[in-house]
């Protein structure tokens, strides 16, 4: 049975289908990109599984090219707002995903965006290369604590819970948060308190942290009226996916001061990024590397492999999305 991968992943998840005897055919190609409409077209003929990554789009006609035999689209990400769920579901093709995987990465990064935004970690280094720290200075980059501060968590799902703990107990941040469901465990676990709505929030917050799924009612859910509703001197944190925040809207409160600064990982069109953004001091912005630990990426591989090998072994794969 033949196996494509969009694009390398680390060996563990390899070895784990080559050792199942699967025929493994990795697209070297996209080392350093997505993959073509053309490469995943050739790829998936005759495949029986594909693996792609979040950059590679898995649409009606890549999924076709695998008619009859593809059986299984194992997604190496949590998210899988690239694949085509309905075409999926018209053909019969299993749908997975790899979560339980990125948790505590994403939160160690959404802290320490906290951090860098708040301090000016960044803004310093770059003054810092640029020579300008001629002395010390009694006003120079001063920043903000986040020790104490007041945190909301805009979706209460596992990293969303993660980031709290780190919040509460390593900074002791008051923790409000906006989610489908209130969570009375949550609260009294983390002293934290339920917004029945996220307008009502906003205006309680320091710092905002995005932790949805890309859902039609989560696009643009940061829009013009949110962020006038947040403090001037609140910072926004968006690692959920970028179209969860009108990047125009965004920029624009920027500029005029309605919100101090934010940290992206995510963009509205992605690669794409505002020009207006790169320009910003008060912005961290970072290249999609929230999940970006060694970690994260081998125990991916390996979730991957084995949503296949169970589907491929006539059982119900571990992360049936569909």
């Amino acid at each position: 049975m033949k196996i494509f991968i969009t694009r390398p992943i680390p060996e563990k998840g390899i070895h784990m289908l080559k050792a199942k005897g699967y025929d493994v055919v990795v697209n070297e190609a996209a080392a350093d990109r997505a993959a073509t409409e053309e490469e995943m077209i050739a790829g998936a003929t005759g495949a029986t599984a594909i693996l792609p990554l979040l950059t590679d789009k898995v649409t009606a006609a890549v999924m076709d090219a695998g008619l009859p035999t593809l059986k299984i689209i194992a997604n190496y990400a949590v998210g899988f707002n690239h694949v085509d769920m309905d075409a999926a579901r018209a053909r019969n093709i299993f749908v997975t995903n790899t979560p339980g995987t990125n948790e505590p990465a994403v939160a160690e990064y959404t802290i320490g965006a906290m951090l860098n935004i708040a301090r000016r970690l960044n803004e310093g280094d770059r003054a810092t290369r640029a020579g300008k720290f001629n002395t010390w200075g009694m006003w120079d980059m001063m920043g903000d604590s986040i020790m104490g501060k007041t945190l909301g968590i805009v979706g209460l799902g596992k990293i969303g819970k993660q980031v709290a703990h780190m919040a509460e107990h390593g900074f002791e941040m008051t923790i409000v948060y906006q989610n489908t469901q209130q969570d009375d465990e949550f609260e009294k676990d983390h002293k934290a308190t339920y917004c029945a709505s996220l307008d009502a929030m906003l205006p309680l917050c320091d710092f905002v942290s995005l932790h949805v799924p890309l859902l039609d009612s989560t696009k643009h859910l940061m829009n013009v009226a949110r962020l006038k509703l947040m403090k001037p001197s609140a910072f926004l944190i968006n690692t959920s996916r970028g179209p969860v925040v009108d990047e125009q809207a965004l920029v624009d409160a920027l500029k005029a001061g309605i919100i101090k600064g934010a940290a992206l990982d995510v963009y509205e069109f992605e690669p794409q990024i505002s020009p207006d953004l790169l320009k910003m001091e008060n912005v961290l912005l970072t290249p999609h590397i929230a999940a970006g630990t060694r970690e994260v990426r081998e125990k991916m591989s390996e979730v991957a492999a084995t949503n296949i090998i169970e589907a491929l072994e006539g059982r119900a794969p571990p992360n049936l999305v569909q």
